[in-house]
């Protein structure tokens, strides 16, 4: 099996755990290809006894891999998704930050993770993405998302009016700090946090939330994710952001968004004991009660 490990950052108290997973896979008689700028942080500490394989573009990584080990947090893995694209190699996310919602698997989980994977225990969940078309073409090729597209403002003291269609017909107009439209992965996200619902993975939806609205009759709307969104920012703010997953960029009033699914999705790996109403009881605290 060939196993590419990406990560974006290092520190000294990951060495131990990026050695343990290093071990465990050469063990298995994988063959590891690294993410070449992280390959650069931890060529020193980290043991490595098989000839070394590097990637740092999507066309390097589909030639050399099946399956990519996505090291860090869930920002880590959001990163994966510009790498992976439409070439459908399983992600497995191994959880070195805070919370891990997406990188599911915790540090002392390493060795049963790798075990359950060679012996093929786990399915593959087809994730949704999100697709964006913005004048200008402001993120050129890498417009998708596993998350979230959001706009919002760029100065302090000034709300945003966002007008929102869907397949062509107004839906509303949004006051406040701005808007995030996202997919089922991206609920438990952003959206989440600004009152939006927890949708099912599979439920083939989006949702659109408002950030911090400036109207209390405003709710969040879950709506197929076989719609098109169009955004406009209108009225006196001349300059806000867009952000897509944790790519954020410069737009003017000129700006407009096309909102679509993506025409591919992603696979991440899901191991034979995990289950998504587990993940978010544990990660979320949902539901939890001190009666229980």
């Amino acid at each position: 099996m060939k196993i590419a490990v990406f990560s974006k950052s290092f520190s000294d108290e990951y060495t131990v755990y990026i050695q343990q997973i290093v071990k465990r896979l050469e063990t298995k008689k994988a063959k590891l290809i690294f993410y070449e700028p992280f390959y650069q942080k931890i060529n020193e500490v980290v043991v490595i006894k098989q000839e070394i394989r590097l990637f740092s573009t999507f066309k390097e990584l589909t030639e050399q891999a099946d399956i990519l080990f996505s090291i860090g947090g869930d920002g880590t893995l959001l990163d994966t998704i510009t790498l992976v694209r439409d070439s459908g190699i399983p992600i497995l996310g191994i959880n070195l930050g805070r919370m891990g919602f997406l990188s599911s698997i915790s540090k002392d989980r390493i060795d049963m993770a790798v075990e359950l994977l060679f012996n093929n225990r786990f399915k593959l969940d087809k994730r949704t993405l999100i697709h964006l078309d913005t004048t200008n073409n402001l993120f050129s090729d890498l417009n998708f998302g596993l998350n979230e597209v959001s706009i919002y403002r760029k100065a302090p003291q000034s709300m945003l009016k966002v007008q929102a269609y869907v397949n062509g017909e107004y839906l509303n107009s949004y006051w406040g700090d701005g808007l995030i439209v996202s997919t089922p992965t991206g609920s438990t996200a952003y959206s989440l946090s600004n009152g939006g619902p927890i949708v099912l993975p599979q439920s083939q939806n989006f949702v659109i939330t408002a950030i911090a609205t400036h109207n209390l009759t405003v709710r969040p709307v879950v709506i197929p994710d076989s719609s098109q969104i169009r955004l406009k920012v209108v009225g006196r703010v001349k300059e806000f952001l867009i952000n897509l997953d944790s790519r954020s960029v410069n737009a003017d009033s000129n700006t407009e968004l096309i909102i679509e699914k993506e025409n591919f999705s992603v696979n991440l790996i899901q191991l034979e004991d995990e289950s998504y109403f587990t993940t978010i009881r544990e990660k979320l605290m949902w539901g939890l009660d001190i009666r229980n």
